[in-house]
């Protein structure tokens, strides 16, 4: 083992000497605690600087090193027959046959987006774009999951509509579609909204490329946009609480420049073509810090940094706001030493700039040079292996088992259907997002076959027959509720979903969003909500690709309700089994497959009539999610299946709704049932989807559910009058407008929106 001489590294005149920041215990401003402070000067065998304990406290913060998740996320399936790339690289791979793969990533923008909305929501798709490029995929989709408080009120009014803002401006300068997403508003966001963005790429296997810094002497470029005091610290800001002076660090929120970006993806797609490239990482969290570390590390190499070379936008800055700088469009790569050059001229091609800014060095020393002088010497393995990790205490909330005593069928199931299903149809929550995805160019590039508004949003692979269906989904309300039941059931529908695109689900990618996990309760919904995910994975056969944990997403102290954001990508192997939920033909059978139960505990109706949620959220048994989900699929690739809407939030009734006002057309359905009327038709019982088939088909339809034992039931049929007609046990008839239900469906954001101002003037 190569001995190292260990020397105290003289802070800079205008920085804190490292006895200062020992005496004064400076650290702690950074997030660092008095034990891990202890374990740095372990490692160093020394006190660490200014700039070297600014290093350790990004690398070493919970959105970079993951210290108080990473026991808990051991539990996920990574691997697969078909994944090529799992958890560790910018994003995950699954191979979609021919040579080709397809590479997802989903993360949050949540802290950011809260004190600078429209560039911390339009940075935050900057990054994921960039994540998925830096594995040399080309992107061709972009989706989001969004959560607000409730529009009353004018902050929360602001804050969604500059997050869809900065996310539209971003996403149409790029030129990459918008094409799916969700957005749900409730109380407890009312402080710390979520921003969580991803993207889908396609690469052929030969241009996959890795973050890992490797050959001695090799050098390590630096491109794209000059680094400015942006970010600074934004990997600390995002793991801690928001509260008073949260406001006071708009500084910590990046800008955006969505052209550079173009160039950047262009130029650097372009080395991964003339195979230029040993690696390359995308300067996210933590900056130059983080990808020079975490590709050093995973090369076990050492890395020689000097400053003085980094393009800089602003005069006087010191090592530490260079290394910890977030300043947006910028990437690190690695080629064979000689091949600088190639490099250069490629940047220059495309406007960009690009300059040698260290090189790949033997041992396990990352050394960092500012002004002729050593301004930092870490041992790089401690930055990203030998952060602490930290398996906290788990406490069941007081109050949990008594909220699930409660029976919600017992208070709900007289309502009147006439009544509530408009309203379900028109709150915030069921309504239509045209409001949102309407700013959105979801058909550039002209890939798009099914655009925003049916269950997956589905882009075609280009010179093939196959298509990849997309979606993102999570209901924060079960989770609370149950949360290991709402991680199964998180998984389960955004599985359901691009199933009932004609897909074959393929793996997910996740994004965490949770309160303090240093409160018991807290981290107990963490480890039972990953609990519930990783044994629907396991069972669906979706290994989790890649993620992202946001924690402390807290305001004065109260959590968020535990929300669990799953992307799911999956795989259609010809086009002509491309589905959406919109009922077609006059005379079309609508079947229902799957078993309606009394189960109203949390769902959309409970909400709205009691104006809160409890009781038992849904019940997921897997053999018959599975069981429902591998039917759908079989009959939709026999030719037999002409639409396919799962059924999930708001229940039967707004599913049937929804693919009448897609469709333009009405239905007539007629069921016996044994549940009341209220319970049949706003139940969110799960693995159930409606499908509508043409007539002549509907014995093999039954046979085949039949074979998988799959509760098959017609309930209805297609009509061209423009109504939704239903009749229950022969006696409950209700009857309702096709055009008012859209009416209602698609003006309950900008409604809500214009009555909350109308109500403020």
């Amino acid at each position: 083992m190569v001995q190292h001489e260990q020397t105290q590294i003289e802070s800079l005149p205008f920085e804190p000497s490292a006895e200062e920041i020992k005496k004064q215990k400076l650290y702690r401003d950074m997030g660092i605690t008095e034990e891990e402070y202890t374990k740095i000067c372990g490692f160093m065998e020394r006190l660490p600087n200014w700039t070297e304990i600014g290093i350790y406290s990004v690398m070493w913060s919970e959105h970079c090193s993951y210290k108080n998740s990473k026991p808990l996320l051991k539990k996920f399936p990574t691997s697969g027959e078909h994944v090529l790339q799992g958890p560790g690289e910018g994003a995950g791979v699954i191979d979609i046959g021919d040579g080709q793969a397809v590479v997802f990533k989903i993360e949050s923008h949540n802290h950011p987006s809260a004190v600078e909305p429209f560039q911390g929501a339009a940075t935050g798709v900057g990054g994921i774009i960039r994540d998925v490029f830096s594995m040399g995929a080309r992107p061709v989709a972009l989706l989001n999951s969004l959560r607000f408080g409730r529009l009353e009120s004018s902050r929360v009014r602001y804050l969604f509509e500059q997050v869809v803002a900065g996310i539209a401006h971003y996403g149409n300068c790029m030129g990459i579609p918008t094409v799916g997403g969700e957005v749900m508003f409730d109380d407890t966001y009312e402080g710390n909204p979520l921003v969580n963005a991803m993207c889908v790429g396609v690469l052929k296997h030969e241009e996959l490329q890795k973050g890992i810094a490797t050959g001695v002497g090799n050098p390590l470029i630096y491109v794209g946009a000059s680094t400015g005091r942006d970010g600074i610290h934004g990997a600390t800001f995002a793991s801690e609480e928001l509260n008073e002076s949260s406001e006071e660090k708009r500084p910590a929120v990046q800008v955006g420049d969505p052209f550079m970006e173009k160039l950047l993806l262009e130029a650097c797609l372009e080395m991964v073509e003339k195979e230029i490239l040993l690696g390359i990482q995308d300067m996210g969290a933590a900056g130059l810090t983080c990808s020079s570390a975490e590709m050093a590390a995973k090369g076990n190499m050492g890395l020689d940094l000097d400053l003085d070379r980094v393009p800089q936008r602003e005069t006087g800055m010191s090592p530490y706001e260079i290394m910890l700088s977030e300043s947006q469009e910028r990437m690190l790569v690695v080629v064979e030493q000689g091949r600088e050059h190639e490099v250069h001229a490629i940047c220059e091609k495309w406007g960009l700039q690009s300059a040698v800014v260290g090189q790949v060095t033997e041992g396990n020393r990352y050394r960092i040079s500012y002004q002729g002088e050593r301004v930092a010497d870490i041992p790089v393995s401690t930055l990203v292996d030998d952060a602490p990790v930290y398996q906290r205490s788990q406490k069941i909330p007081d109050a949990y088992h008594e909220m699930q005593k409660f029976d919600a069928e017992a208070d709900l199931k007289d309502l009147d259907p006439q009544t509530w299903l408009p309203r379900v149809i028109s709150s915030v929550n069921m309504g239509s997002k045209r409001f949102v995805y309407q700013q959105y160019d979801h058909m550039v590039r002209t890939s798009t076959a099914v655009r925003p508004g049916s269950d997956a949003a589905v882009i075609v692979i280009r010179d093939t027959e196959k298509a990849l269906a997309m979606t993102t989904d999570g209901n924060s309300r079960y989770v609370f509720l149950d949360p290991e039941q709402g991680g199964r059931i998180a998984v389960a529908e955004s599985a359901r979903n691009v199933v009932c695109a004609g897909a074959q689900p393929l793996g997910i990618t996740d994004c965490l969003n949770f309160g303090s996990p240093e409160k018991e309760e807290v981290y107990w919904q963490l480890a039972k909500a990953i609990d519930g995910m990783a044994t629907a994975c396991r069972e669906l056969e979706t290994p989790v690709v890649g993620g992202n944990v946001s924690l402390y997403n807290e305001t004065k102290g109260a959590p968020i309700y535990p929300t669990p954001v799953v992307g799911m990508v999956g795989l259609i192997q010809k086009r002509e089994h491309i589905t959406t939920q919109a009922f077609k033909a006059d005379g079309d059978e609508i079947v229902l497959l799957g078993e309606t139960l009394a189960e109203l505990g949390g769902s959309e109706l409970q909400l709205l009539a009691s104006g809160n949620i409890s009781g038992m959220p849904p019940h997921l048994d897997m053999e018959k999610e599975k069981a429902v989900q591998q039917l759908t699929l079989h009959l939709i690739q026999a030719g037999f299946v002409r639409s396919a809407h799962d059924v999930a939030e708001g229940g039967l009734a707004l599913a049937l709704a929804e693919s009448c006002i897609s469709g333009g057309v009405g239905a007539h359905i007629c069921m016996e049932t044994k549940l009341s009327t209220t319970t049949t038709l706003f139940s969110e019982s799960q693995s159930r989807i409606v499908i509508t088939i043409a007539k002549e088909h509907m014995e093999e339809v039954k046979s085949m559910a039949d074979q998988y034992g799959v509760p098959c039931q017609a309930i209805g049929k297609v009509s061209d009058d423009a109504y939704l007609n239903i009749e229950v046990n022969q006696a409950d008839v209700y009857r309702f407008s096709i055009q008012e239900l859209s009416r209602l469906n698609e003006e309950a954001i900008p409604c809500a929106m214009n009555q909350s101002l109308t109500t403020m003037n």
